[in-house]
């Protein structure tokens, strides 16, 4: 878990931290399984290559080939497009572990924090008296692994959806225990 620079900061001298929300390892998870599948598509995308390489141009010594020449030898744009979807696999890896490691969530004894962003910063807060309903979203897995999403509805402010976080329920609990005190 990483440390809540921001809302520490950002704390008056009469308000305390109650609670931090932080992403399940299931993100972390989904992160890497981007990197696997992009590999997985471009090199199928280039096994595919290979297998209608003889059918489309009916070489008679391409068979004779090892794997490294026959990749050598197929169209660069094939490559290309492989070499393009296991870099977007990488990417979109990249950008969820940013999200993970610049996005702060927690609760105050005075309001809801979710900051997020590495070089902009977006913060949406909540005043814990202006919260009307907390509702929590997870799905199948997410109630086998103990994760979801938490939105808050607040008057006059709209709705904020929270990222994947683990626990769910106890973020709601500790939004409830905040709002009673």
């Amino acid at each position: 878990m990483h440390s809540l620079q921001y809302i520490q900061q950002s704390l008056t001298e009469d308000e305390e931290l109650v609670h931090a929300g932080y992403f399940h390892w299931m993100y972390t998870v989904s992160a890497y399984s981007n990197i696997v599948f992009g590999l997985i598509f471009g090199i199928l995308i280039l096994v595919f290559a290979i297998k209608m390489e003889p059918i489309m141009f009916g070489n008679p010594y391409f068979q004779e080939l090892s794997t490294l020449q026959k990749i050598q030898t197929l169209h660069p744009g094939i490559k290309i497009l492989a070499f393009f979807v296991i870099l977007l696999g990488i990417l979109k890896f990249v950008q969820m572990m940013i999200v993970k490691a610049t996005t702060e969530i927690a609760i105050t004894n005075k309001r809801l924090v979710c900051k997020r962003g590495l070089v902009a910063r977006y913060v949406g807060e909540i005043s814990i008296d202006r919260i009307e309903g907390v509702n929590v979203l997870q799905g199948i897995l997410g109630r086998i692994f103990d994760y979801g999403r938490v939105m808050v509805r607040g008057m006059g402010v709209g709705e904020v959806v929270l990222p994947p976080i683990a626990e769910p329920v106890k973020f709601r609990q500790a939004i409830d225990r905040a709002k009673s005190v």
